[in-house]
């Protein structure tokens, strides 16, 4: 056993588990609290496994999928979570989640850091059909928390059915099917009040 790869590896482990400090906008579908970047990556994952029936792409690459959205927001440990709808400079965004990428992989051995980097890399290119499945994900389970809390942090946030429509559009790449659902919701929202026409 190689214990220095061993020790980095462990110190990985370590190092993510900040994941579950990092609160997000998001509500828990009960309304109770925010959820935090861990719950997040968890309901998103098993969202994919649900939904994957509806991506645009079949027979997607599941495991890279899944290995996209465990990894997608482990950079939020250093570089925060960001406000989907919020006025962001999102080249700097962009800039501090690559530096927090290089970090946290980092710390692993090589031919492991590399090999996390280039699946995270691919998850933000958002090129292959498995990427653009994922970012459909990251996408849609937060319009559906809004949805199903009655649009409290959209209201609280004053966001509205143009700012959600345009902002999620990259949905319909990944899933046309599951882009139509949300057009629904949308709609339906902003009829029933809980979104800014």
């Amino acid at each position: 056993m190689d214990i220095e790869r061993f020790n980095k590896q462990i110190e990985f482990i370590v190092e993510i588990d900040k994941v579950k400090q990092i609160l997000r906008n998001t509500i828990l579908m009960d309304a109770s609290r925010k959820e935090n970047d861990a719950e997040h990556t968890w309901h998103m994952a098993v969202g994919a496994m649900i939904l994957s029936e509806y991506a645009n792409e079949s027979n997607l690459d599941m495991l890279k999928v899944f290995k996209m959205i465990l990894l997608h927001d482990i950079v939020e440990i250093d570089a925060g979570d960001t406000f989907a709808y919020g006025t962001v400079n999102w080249q700097e965004t962009a800039e501090k989640e690559k530096k927090a990428a290089e970090r946290i992989f980092g710390i692993l051995p090589n031919d492991q850091a590399n090999q996390l980097k280039e699946i995270w890399n691919e998850y933000e290119e958002a090129e292959t059909p498995e990427a653009k499945f994922a970012q459909a994900m990251d996408s849609f389970m937060p319009i559906l928390h809004n949805y199903r809390t009655s649009g409290l942090q959209w209201k609280k946030l004053g966001v509205s059915r143009e700012k959600v429509l345009s902002k999620n559009r990259r949905i319909e790449k990944g899933s046309t099917i599951l882009w139509s659902y949300i057009e629904n919701i949308v709609n339906d929202a902003v009829e029933k009040g809980f979104l800014e026409p």
